[in-house]
């Protein structure tokens, strides 16, 4: 016993502390060498940034001894590390990867209810990338439809599930999305969608009553993150829809997958060219890289929300393009919009559509505060409409009010990349209240006030809302009762405001990230000096095509030039993983036959 070691667990109190407390004695026979626990904070900073694994050698891996399983070998074990292609994993990434991949195998070869399409039905799309999109459902289980914005991914859904639901009368369809908003948007496209006079011959009654939801809903994610539906408990439809997919992380896209039934068809709808999901993976991005899959993927390529000439729309193409960064700046004023400065649109106004841009100053020449005034200012420009519309009558009748309110808001937003800083979320967010108030003449009651626009910043399931909810708040009297309550559109539920939690953020500006399925007439998008390290083609892609007629541009030079240039790429072994169980599970069913 007196040579006997005891290990006593102590608390870890930092990320380096748990790399170095995992590199010692009980989990190692002997301390590891720090080239091992530079090899471990290589893995662990790679997730932060959304990487599933990271490229790595059979000599770097050997380093970490019996911390890591090498997939590859016979041995097998639970352990933090797994080794495969080189590359090396997080044990739970790489299980996530297989989970995935497996389920998107299960899906592509399962048997489903086949649609022979009548010429009729194939005429109800002229498009003929979409009349190849709804030939694909009518066979499919598994089916991918992307495109750019306004190539009528929703459109070319809503004659998809028109069809399905005229040859299975009592099909059971559910549309979802990963955000509030995302749902919120895809419910208006579709109902818009679902007036096509080419659909004037079916009975939509059914499909009209279809509510989106979030994904968070339509698994049932309760307080624990475990949902109610899963493998062993599917979802009870024949038909999932999933708008946004780009938005799709590995742990959410192992949920949704693993509880889609066996007779069940999934459709993914997403433009790949946005930005990845916040957390771990780049799925949509995946599975449009793996060659078994290309009978299951359609890319609609015919936009119809930008004209010929329309500025947003040739910017969209631009920034898929490749371009020196040395000569970007001046092929851009060139081909898309001269430097100048942002003036107030009235979007109603513009033709066809608008693009603004204007220069921060250069590093060397920090704004000082009459300049910073100035900038804020002009991107209070955009609210001006939703000011007037809160200083409307509420009193004659307080809905019209109130959707006049929600309406002038959605019509625009600010964008930014970064939380901190003269042109962080943050501090925008303090400005464009102090503008508000000021403006409408109102003093704040506590942190509450009418026309204060807030976002929920995590899912509060009592109240039944979820990360990225956006609400506006209003004085609301009822039953002899007055008090501050705020109004969720796409969720059409009030909520008190003394019910909603102490950190809930004024929402005037968002970040990029939780603007995606979000749709505004107008959007300023504000990239500064701070920002530049965070900038890639996929935000400012994303920032651009939010916006539907006008985007007022206020950007460092340096920052825009990394933003136009920069493409972002993550590492990810899930596109081999697909291939393997695809072609593990087709000579399973070969075998059975």
């Amino acid at each position: 016993m007196e040579n006997e070691q005891i290990h006593v667990l102590q608390p870890v109190s930092s990320l380096r502390g748990w790399i170095d407390y995992l590199c010692q004695p009980p989990f190692c026979a002997a301390p590891l060498e720090e080239t091992a626990k530079q090899l471990i904070q290589q893995v662990l900073d790679a997730m932060q940034e959304g990487n599933s694994c990271i490229p790595a050698s059979m000599e770097q891996v050997a380093s970490l001894q019996h911390l890591v399983w090498q997939c590859e070998s016979s041995a097998t074990g639970a352990t933090p590390f797994v080794f495969e292609n080189q590359s090396l994993y997080l044990y739970r990434y790489w299980q996530l990867e297989q989970s995935v991949a497996a389920h998107i195998a299960r899906i592509k070869l399962q048997a489903v209810p086949t649609l022979a399409l009548t010429a009729c039905e194939r005429k109800l799309l002229t498009d003929p990338q979409q009349q190849k999109a709804l030939e694909m459902v009518a066979q499919q289980a598994l089916s991918i439809i992307t495109g750019g914005p306004g190539t009528g991914k929703t459109y070319t859904l809503a004659h998809i599930i028109a069809v399905l639901h005229e040859t299975f009368p009592d099909i059971r369809i559910a549309m979802a999305a990963p955000t509030g908003k995302a749902a919120q948007r895809m419910k208006e496209a579709l109902q818009n969608a679902l007036q096509s006079e080419a659909l004037k011959q079916f009975d939509l009654a059914a499909l009209k009553q279809v509510q989106p939801v979030t994904l968070h809903r339509l698994l049932g994610l309760g307080h624990q993150g475990q949902p109610r539906f899963h493998a062993r408990q599917p979802l009870p439809y024949d038909v999932i829809v999933v708008d946004e997919a780009s938005m799709l992380d590995l742990n959410l896209s192992q949920m949704l997958l693993a509880a889609v039934a066996d007779h069940a068809r999934l459709i993914l709808l997403g433009d790949a060219d946005q930005l990845a999901s916040v957390d771990v993976g780049t799925v949509l991005a995946d599975l449009q890289r793996v060659p078994v899959l290309q009978e299951n993927r359609v890319h609609l390529i015919t936009t119809r929300r930008f004209a010929p000439g329309a500025r947003i729309g040739a910017m969209a193409n631009f920034i898929q393009q490749s371009h020196p960064p040395s000569m970007v700046l001046s092929h851009f004023e060139q081909a898309i919009v001269e430097e100048g400065e942002l003036q107030a649109i009235q979007p109603d106004q513009v033709p066809v559509d608008l693009l603004q841009l204007q220069y921060l100053p250069k590093r060397e020449a920090k704004p000082n505060p009459l300049m910073l005034e100035q900038y804020y200012a002009q991107l209070m420009y955009g609210y001006q409409a939703y000011v007037e519309a809160v200083l409307g009558d509420s009193s004659t009748n307080f809905k019209a009010y109130v959707q006049q309110v929600v309406s002038c808001f959605d019509d625009y937003r600010i964008l930014t990349a970064i939380r901190h800083g003269d042109f962080g979320l943050n501090k925008i967010n303090q400005q464009m209240e102090q503008r508000f108030l000021q403006a409408s003449a109102q003093l704040k009651q506590g942190e509450w006030y009418t026309g204060r626009p807030v976002m929920m910043t995590y899912n509060d399931y009592q109240l039944g809302l979820s990360n990225g909810d956006i609400g506006i708040c209003f004085w609301r009297e009822q039953q002899d009762q007055a008090q501050f309550e705020v109004y969720f559109p796409s969720l059409e539920k009030w909520v008190p405001a003394t019910r909603l939690p102490k950190n809930i953020e004024t929402a005037f500006a968002l970040t990029i990230h939780k603007s995606q399925g979000s749709e505004f007439t107008h959007t300023a998008v504000v990239l500064d000096q701070q920002a530049k390290s965070l900038l890639s083609k996929e935000l400012i892609y994303t920032a651009i095509t939010r916006a539907k007629k006008v985007v007022s541009l206020l950007v460092d030079q340096e920052a825009f030039i990394q933003a136009l240039c920069v493409r972002t790429t993550r590492h990810s072994g899930l596109s081999l993983k697909i291939i393997e169980c695809c072609s593990n599970l087709l000579a399973k069913k070969m075998k059975s036959l």
